[in-house]
């Protein structure tokens, strides 16, 4: 495989932790992903991941990152935030553009307050600072179906969550046909990622972000609600805010130029 494509784990404590890394520009982009990790992690599929990116290939070095592989009971977002920042040093990268996607997004939150120093640009897609009712509704609702099992239902109630409701009339009918394919030997990483969402609470701390920051968000999510990128936005002073009329938490695989704008962000 090119050397454009890199599939790598980084060792941390008893444990490890999974990244994809794609592009050869110099300036970095580091790319944390939802409460989907919790399923299934980024091992093996650089290649795959990186199709949205191909814009940023000559100008970036992108690094998706998984959650690492064991996490002890009661990991918050904090901690996950701690340990990024543990892990993008000993890959040698001091600073980088941050772009967090829903959970990923409170974890990017978390780097720019405790950590600064390494959080260049940062870019907030679909997501809260802190855990609202909608949010807490619907990890809940998903906890309680993972608990029994039921990855059907859990995918699906899922996809009704995130997309618009064009695309659900489109393609809910593949919905259960997909949940035949994804389910996990195991929901412990799912259960520990979405527990820490319920206690995720940042607000008193927005002020604290000092780097340049977009806020990317659709109109109808359904997933962190619609107050959370106004809170975002009122929160963080150096920030701006974009929002997609008509979409809802899927805005990242709806949005034509949703991968578009973050490169004229961070290319800056």
């Amino acid at each position: 495989m090119s050397k454009k494509y890199i599939n790598g784990s980084v060792k941390i404590g008893d444990t490890e932790m999974y990244y994809a890394s794609f592009g050869r520009g110099k300036k970095k982009l580091v790319v944390l992903p939802g409460l989907s990790d919790g399923l299934a992690t980024v091992k093996g599929k650089a290649w795959i991941l990186s199709s949205p990116y191909k814009k940023f290939l000559d100008y970036f070095t992108v690094y998706m990152f998984s959650r690492k592989n064991v996490m002890p009971e009661g990991y918050s977002i904090e901690d996950m935030a701690d340990d990024q920042t543990m892990v993008i040093k000993e890959l040698g990268i001091d600073s980088a553009c941050v772009l967090g996607v829903s959970q990923g997004g409170m974890i990017a939150q978390c780097m720019a307050i405790r950590h600064p120093e390494v959080v260049e640009r940062l870019v907030l897609a679909v997501t809260a600072p802190y855990a609202n009712d909608v949010a807490t509704d619907a990890v809940s609702s998903w906890i309680e179906m993972a608990s029994r099992g039921d990855h059907k239902a859990l995918m699906v109630d899922t996809a009704e969550k995130m997309y618009s409701d064009r695309y659900l009339q489109k393609n809910r009918k593949y919905f259960p046909l997909v949940a035949k394919f994804t389910k996990p030997s195991s929901y412990d990483r799912f259960m520990k990622n979405a527990n820490a969402i319920l206690k995720f609470d940042v607000r008193d701390k927005l002020s604290e972000i000092c780097c340049p920051t977009f806020i990317i968000a659709g109109s109808d999510d359904k997933t962190v609600g619609n107050d959370a990128p106004g809170e975002l936005k009122a929160g963080i002073k150096n920030s701006e805010l974009y929002v997609y009329d008509g979409l809802g938490h899927g805005t990242f695989e709806e949005a034509k130029d949703f991968y578009d704008r973050i490169f004229d962000f961070c290319r800056v």
